[in-house]
């Protein structure tokens, strides 16, 4: 596995702004509007604007991830955890979704078409026991994020191999990010290294800083808990 390398100063100058700007937006309630929206009859969720394009949002540092080095290691609270290297998760069977995004800096972008393994698919893998009620994803670049194992075995949920036909490009978090449509953005975490099956909830980078433990964009769920 290759890697960016800024120097450490720059790198450390970088990543503290960005976590500044953002820990400010989480004080301000910046882009609330306080309303609440009916995913049954709108699309856009509130304050939501909709891009044609697709940003670039990361920590600063983008791995470099080839695929011969590669790993997903699935664990914590299963009967049967695993280790995959890209070859053996390639055997795995891949499904075709449609969902939308919709990131918590306020721009949706509808009808992205994906290739990838349901997150269901996974669970049925790897069994989680009967107390098993969390998931948090690491990944490559150190970011964690916290789902609920309801959340993360939705219907759309999944691990994303491709994105319009295409393998999903390193800046947006190839070669395998976790999508799961029905929550902001941030909780489909990119350059996926492990899932960790858990009884314990562990808020991730984001939400210990400041935004919302769940974040449903039909809540508004942008902050706070």
């Amino acid at each position: 596995m290759t890697q960016d390398n800024p120097s450490k100063d720059n790198w450390g100058t970088i990543k503290q702004k960005l976590i500044e700007t953002k820990q400010q937006w989480a004080k301000e309630k910046r882009l609330i509007t306080g309303t609440s929206g009916d995913r049954n009859q709108e699309r856009l969720p509130p304050g939501q604007r909709e891009v044609k394009n697709w940003p670039v949002l990361d920590l600063g540092i983008q791995p470099d991830i080839a695929a011969q080095d590669w790993r997903l290691q699935v664990d914590g609270l299963v009967k049967k955890p695993v280790a995959w290297d890209w070859s053996k998760f390639q055997q795995l069977p891949l499904r075709e979704f449609v969902s939308d995004i919709h990131c918590v800096t306020a721009w949706s972008r509808f009808d992205n078409h994906w290739q990838g393994v349901a997150t269901r698919a996974i669970l049925d893998i790897v069994t989680p026991h009967d107390q098993a009620r969390f998931v948090i994803c690491h990944s490559y670049d150190g970011y964690t994020t916290n789902l609920t194992l309801a959340d993360f075995a939705a219907e759309d949920a999944l691990l994303a191999v491709a994105w319009e036909g295409k393998p999903i490009s390193r800046e947006h978090g190839g070669p395998v990010r976790v999508v799961v449509p029905k929550l902001y953005f941030w909780k489909s975490a990119k350059w996926l290294k492990r899932i960790e099956i858990t009884d314990q909830d562990k808020p991730g980078y984001w939400e210990v800083r400041g935004y919302h433990n769940r974040g449903d964009p039909w809540e508004e769920e942008r902050y706070g808990r």
